[in-house]
């Protein structure tokens, strides 16, 4: 079932301890998609400058990805720099330099409209609402409208909480921070948090928590925890949550392409796929962890990731 992904494409140069890498692809679109089209065909929407390089052009046509939606314009494309301190939780920003992503809006081809998951990437949510103004989830009530998910980050929250509001009205599911769920409710409890979000309309939250992992609490009262993967050698966490958000919803539509109605537990082992895909991303820099990634390669680190966390239902304790 194709995904439909809006979102930035840039080009980013990052330094870490471990390294540093220029000039290479980067943008909440670029992650989703490298991980999402392991899973399924991704319809990507985005915007690059008439000096993107035909190299990174000819990886995004060798993936499952459709690419009439992504527009190449006149101009700069959108760069990011950034350098990471030793602990990889914190970075700094060196430059933004927006190029033609500045005057982006975007364009949804015909083919793309009645996608079956549409994912709203990271980008301003005036853009957001565009899009879904150009999509069947404008005026879908009926049991075939598509799964709207949508991303966001602390400064939309901070400069354009109105229009970000307007969109979590129209999204069944909001993937945030944990950090930006308390900035949105001004609240230090998530529970509480996520009950304020819920009653916009969303049925589902995700709650990034980077490294110790994710949360999935649903407006019906569930909750599931999904650890994240252990790993050893983290060479650079750009775009983590991209690729995060790229294996929960591919995992998805891996799961809609079968012709039944997701369920809560094909949504938590979406979860887990999630914590996996944004596992592999820290592992080197850019998309180049991604690349080559087989179906054993996934299936593999989700078994791994099923024995750490396995444990028995009852205890020695336990009182009849």
């Amino acid at each position: 079932m194709p995904i439909l992904v809006v979102g930035s494409v840039a080009l980013d140069s990052v330094a870490t301890p471990f390294g540093h890498a220029d000039d290479t692809l980067g943008g909440t679109a670029m992650f989703f998609t490298a991980a999402a089209s392991l899973y399924d065909r991704v319809n990507l929407v985005a915007i690059v400058g008439d000096d993107f390089p035909e190299a990174d052009l000819n990886y995004l046509r060798s993936c499952n990805v459709d690419l009439d939606g992504l527009q190449v314009s006149p101009g700069k494309t959108f760069r990011w720099g950034a350098r990471y301190a030793l602990d990889m939780n914190s970075r700094q920003t060196l430059f933004t330099e927006l190029g033609v992503f500045a005057d982006f809006h975007p364009v949804v081809p015909e083919a793309y409209r009645h996608s079956a998951i549409i994912f709203l990437a990271n980008i301003q949510p005036q853009l957001q609402l565009e899009v879904l103004e150009q999509t069947s989830a404008a005026a879908s009530t009926d049991e075939e409208a598509p799964l709207v998910a949508l991303d966001t980050m602390n400064l939309w929250i901070d400069t354009t909480r109105d229009a970000l509001t307007a969109v979590l009205r129209r999204v069944e599911v909001v993937l945030m921070a944990e950090e930006e769920v308390r900035q949105y409710a001004n609240t230090p409890s998530l529970r509480v948090g996520a009950r304020q979000i819920f009653e916009l309309g969303p049925k589902l939250l995700v709650i990034k928590q980077g490294s110790y992992g994710a949360l999935l609490l649903g407006a019906d009262g569930s909750y599931f925890a999904a650890p994240s993967y252990p790993l050893e050698d983290v060479r650079d966490p750009t775009g983590a949550g991209d690729a995060f958000a790229g294996g929960f919803l591919g995992a998805l539509a891996a799961e809609r392409a079968r012709g039944r109605a997701l369920t809560l537990s094909d949504y938590r082992r979406a979860l887990v796929h999630g914590n996996i895909m944004g596992s592999f991303a820290c592992e080197d820099f850019s998309v180049n962890r991604l690349r080559g990634l087989t179906p054993a390669d996934i299936s593999a680190r989700y078994r791994e990731l099923v024995d750490y966390t396995h444990f028995e239902g009852s205890w020695r304790g336990e009182t009849h």
